[in-house]
C-alpha cells in the first residue's frame, strides 16, 4: 500500500515562493506517476501538474494555469516529488493533493487515473 504525504504549504504574498514535496512511505514513488492537483472552496478538483515515473522520461505536464511558474520534478535518492511553484497568485490559493497513478486509462488531469492520494496541504496566496 502506498502511502502519500504531501508538506510544504502555507501562506504567501502574491508573487512569492513556495515548494511543496510529495514523500510516501513504503513503494517508493518512483515507481509511479505522480500528479498534482488542487480544490479551492466550492470548486472541482483540478490538475495542476505531472510527472511521469522515472524510466518513461519522466515527462511533464503542467496546466495552462500555471505553465511557466511551476515546476514538477523528482529526487529519486529522498523518495520524493517537489513542486516549486513561483509567481504565486491569489487564484492558487487553494488545498494541494499528490497523487500516485499506477498507469490507469486517462488523461493526466483526470483525478480517476489515480488510485493513491495524500492528505492535502493548504497553500493561501494573499493580494
Amino acid at each position: 500500500q502506498l502511502q502519500l504525504v504531501e508538506s510544504g504549504g502555507g501562506s504567501v504574498q502574491a508573487g512569492g515562493s513556495l515548494r511543496l514535496s510529495c514523500g510516501s512511505s513504503g513503494i517508493a514513488v518512483h515507481f509511479y506517476a505522480i500528479g498534482w492537483f488542487r480544490q479551492a472552496p466550492g470548486k472541482e478538483r483540478e490538475g495542476v501538474s505531472r510527472i511521469s515515473s522515472i524510466g518513461t522520461g519522466q515527462v511533464r505536464n503542467y496546466a495552462a494555469s500555471v505553465e511557466g511558474r511551476f515546476t514538477v520534478s523528482r529526487d529519486p535518492n529522498e523518495n520524493v516529488v517537489y513542486l516549486q511553484m513561483d509567481s504565486l497568485k491569489p487564484e492558487d490559493t487553494a488545498v494541494y493533493y499528490c497523487a500516485a497513478d499506477p498507469g490507469l486509462e486517462g488523461t493526466w488531469d483526470n483525478p480517476g487515473k489515480y488510485q493513491y492520494w495524500g492528505q492535502g496541504t493548504q497553500v493561501t496566496v494573499s493580494s
